[in-house]
C-alpha cells in the first residue's frame, strides 16, 4: 500500500503555496461559545490574496504545464475567488488567463462588478469574458472550451479548468494534503466545519483526514445548493477522487455531512445569520470572514452549537477559506 506523500506525488504540482497556513485558537470565541474552537487559516496561503484555492490550483496548474499550456481557462461568480486566485496563478507562472464571469447573484449594485475580485483580476492582467447564466455549469465550461477553439486556430495552447462534475477532480487533492498537513499539526479533534460549495474542498478534506487515520466528522456548510443536492454533489466528488488516487472508496464512505441552515436566502446572498456570523467573528477576535463562504460556514457552526451536532467543551477545527476581497464587492449589502 502507498504511504501518504507517494500518493500524491504522483500528479505535478505547481509551486503556488508559501507552505503550510496557521492553525491557531480562538481564544475569546472559545470562551464565548464554550467549545475549544481553532481556525485553520487558509486564507493566508500567500498568493495574489490568498484562499483555499490556491491549493487547488496547484494541481491544476501543474497538469497544465506539464501539457505545455501558455493560457488558462476558467468560469466562475463575479466575485469569484477562484478566477482571481487562477489569474494570480497565471502570473506568477508566466501563463495567460481568461476568466469567464457568471451572473448567479441577481440584484446586485454597481461595486459588486467593479471592486474586490474584478478589479484585483484586471490588475492581474487577466481577459474578462462573461457568461449570462449562474446554474449552467455545463453551458458554462462549454463556452469555455468554444474560447479555447478560437485561441488555439491562433496557435496558442490552452487549458480549461472545469466547472462540471464530468471532469478528473484535479483540485480536490490540493484538500487531501491539507488533511494530511491538518493531521500533521494536531492529532486530535472531535469535529471539522467548512464550506460546501464545488464539493472539491470538502471532499478533498476529508479523503485526506480518513488518509491519516482521523475519523472525527466532517460538517460541510452549504453555500450554494440544499442539503440533499450538497450530499449527491460531495459524494460524487468523493468516488471520482478515490479512483483518481486509486484509493479504496470505502475509506471516505461515511456519512457527509451537508448543513443547509445558513443558507437562505441563497448562493452570494447574506442573511441576518450571515451578517451575525461575520460582524461577531470580526469584533470578537478581528477576524474577517467573507460574506459568501466563510461567514455562512461560522454561522453555520453555530447552528450546528444550537442544534446539539457539536457539544460544550469539544475541540473543533474551522476552516477560514479566504476570500475576503469579495467583502468590497458587498459594500452596498453592509
Amino acid at each position: 500500500m502507498m504511504q501518504n506523500d507517494e500518493i500524491l506525488a504522483r500528479f505535478p504540482r505547481a509551486p503556488l503555496m508559501n507552505g503550510e497556513t496557521p492553525l491557531v485558537r480562538l481564544d475569546r470565541m472559545s470562551e464565548r461559545l464554550e467549545i475549544d474552537l481553532w481556525l485553520k487559516r487558509d486564507d493566508l496561503t500567500g498568493l495574489g490574496f490568498g484562499g483555499n484555492k490556491t491549493r487547488q490550483l496547484e494541481f491544476y496548474f501543474g497538469d497544465a504545464l506539464a501539457k505545455g499550456a501558455d493560457t488558462v481557462l476558467i468560469t466562475g461568480a463575479v466575485q469569484s475567488n477562484y478566477v482571481r486566485s487562477a489569474a494570480a496563478a497565471a502570473a506568477k507562472l508566466g501563463l495567460s488567463a481568461i476568466l469567464q464571469l457568471e451572473e448567479r447573484v441577481a440584484g446586485m449594485g454597481e461595486p459588486y462588478y467593479t471592486s474586490g475580485n474584478v478589479l484585483l483580476a484586471k490588475i492581474l492582467g487577466a481577459e474578462h469574458i462573461s457568461y449570462p447564466e449562474g446554474e449552467d455549469e455545463a453551458g458554462a465550461d462549454a463556452a469555455l472550451h468554444a474560447r479555447s477553439d478560437q485561441i488555439k486556430a491562433n496557435g496558442r495552447k490552452p487549458y480549461v479548468i472545469h466547472l462540471g462534475l464530468d471532469h478528473p477532480p484535479l483540485g480536490a487533492l490540493g484538500y487531501v494534503a491539507a488533511g494530511l498537513e491538518l493531521c500533521e499539526q494536531m492529532d486530535d479533534f472531535d469535529a471539522v466545519v467548512v464550506p460546501s460549495g464545488s464539493g472539491a474542498t470538502h471532499a478533498g478534506l476529508l479523503t485526506g483526514l480518513r488518509l491519516s487515520g482521523q475519523s472525527a466528522p466532517v460538517h460541510g456548510i452549504c453555500v450554494r445548493r440544499d442539503h440533499q443536492q450538497q450530499q449527491h454533489r460531495v459524494k460524487t466528488v468523493l468516488h471520482k477522487l478515490s479512483r483518481l488516487l486509486d484509493i479504496d472508496p470505502k475509506l471516505t464512505s461515511d456519512a457527509v455531512h451537508a448543513w443547509d441552515n445558513a443558507l437562505a436566502p441563497g448562493y452570494g446572498k447574506m442573511g441576518l445569520s450571515t451578517q451575525h456570523a461575520l460582524g461577531l467573528m470580526a469584533r470578537t477576535e478581528g477576524v474577517f470572514l467573507d460574506p459568501v463562504y466563510t461567514a455562512k460556514t461560522f454561522a453555520g457552526l453555530l447552528d450546528l452549537i444550537e442544534n446539539g451536532h457539536i457539544l460544550t467543551g469539544q475541540k473543533v477545527v474551522m476552516l477560514h477559506t479566504g476570500g475576503l476581497p469579495a467583502l468590497f464587492g458587498y459594500q452596498e449589502e453592509f
